[in-house]
């Protein structure tokens, strides 16, 4: 879609269809698991998802200086080693559950930057509903699954510092687009053997195609083309709604339900997330999904 096209579109409304298309495509992985892995899965979205950004904006890498390349070499780390541990963790976690959980991570952040009274509060209900997940004696996700997921909410904190910095150094995409292809080549390693199956059954490569489409290439030119017309406010507390998203997902695509406990973690740490934002200075960075 053109983007004079994607300006008659409401800005919340690109934001919504950003996150659906983040948690579907989340949700599509882990059905590729069982193939791939979740090493597998991690390089196919983060390799291909580079191919087409790299592509589309052809960057003019040569001209970057050193200060450039660290920006995005750091950012490639961080996004590496979010998706990994991120994927990692949907091997035994609910997807709603994992992202509950990963979203401590950019609440973290958020808290330290306002650093108001108020933020305490914020983070009681966060940990409260964290706690929740992990004092479950009944609970099917396992502490080492829930403990990848907030690796991941960390790497995801690292992940915005880093993007934020990209930002200030390199115009537009082409900063992602490189750094995806670092993040690609860092999960290299933990996800080759996996990734190999597509030798045997092509068809996983669509599979693969898929989660790089819905996962990274779709949203992001949709959040660009929302944060054009919608304070940086709003669109963080829009993005309170991850973990909500992650749930309807996780329940249509892979069949997975959510207890009581785990709703009600659900609906704490949104709430904490969206009290947070609104306490966030105008400008500031918020969280953006790249699961």
């Amino acid at each position: 879609m053109s983007d004079a096209r994607l300006d008659r579109v409401p800005p919340a409304l690109l934001v919504l269809v950003a996150i659906g298309s983040v948690q579907i495509g989340s949700a599509v992985a882990r059905t590729l698991f069982d193939q791939l892995g979740a090493g597998g899965a991690t390089l196919l979205r983060l390799g291909l998802s580079a191919l087409i950004l790299l592509a589309v904006l052809r960057p003019r890498v040569l001209a970057w200086d050193r200060a450039q390349w660290a920006a995005v070499t750091l950012l490639g780390g961080a996004m590496g080693a979010m998706n990994l541990s991120f994927y990692l963790s949907l091997r035994t976690v609910p997807l709603g559950v994992a992202v509950t959980v990963e979203f401590v991570g950019p609440l973290l952040l958020s808290l330290v930057q306002t650093r108001r009274a108020v933020d305490g509060l914020w983070a009681l209900l966060a940990g409260g509903g964290v706690v929740l997940l992990g004092a479950d004696p009944q609970s099917t996700a396992p502490l080492s699954g829930l403990a990848l997921a907030l690796l991941a909410g960390l790497f995801w904190a690292g992940y915005i510092l880093a993007s934020a910095r990209v930002g200030q150094v390199l115009p537009g995409l082409d900063g992602l687009a490189v750094a995806l292809a670092v993040a690609m080549v860092l999960v290299l390693p933990y996800g080759a053997t996996g990734a190999l199956a597509v030798l045997d059954a092509p068809s996983l490569l669509l599979g693969g195609l898929a989660i790089a489409v819905l996962s990274s290439v779709v949203p992001y030119g949709l959040e660009m083309a929302a944060l054009r017309r919608m304070p940086t406010r709003v669109f963080g507390i829009l993005m309170s709604l991850e973990p909500a998203a992650a749930a309807v997902s996780g329940l249509v695509v892979l069949g997975q339900t959510l207890g009581v406990r785990e709703v009600t973690a659900l609906l704490l740490v949104s709430l904490a997330s969206a009290g947070v934002t609104l306490g966030r200075r105008e400008g500031a960075p918020v969280p953006q999904p790249l699961e």
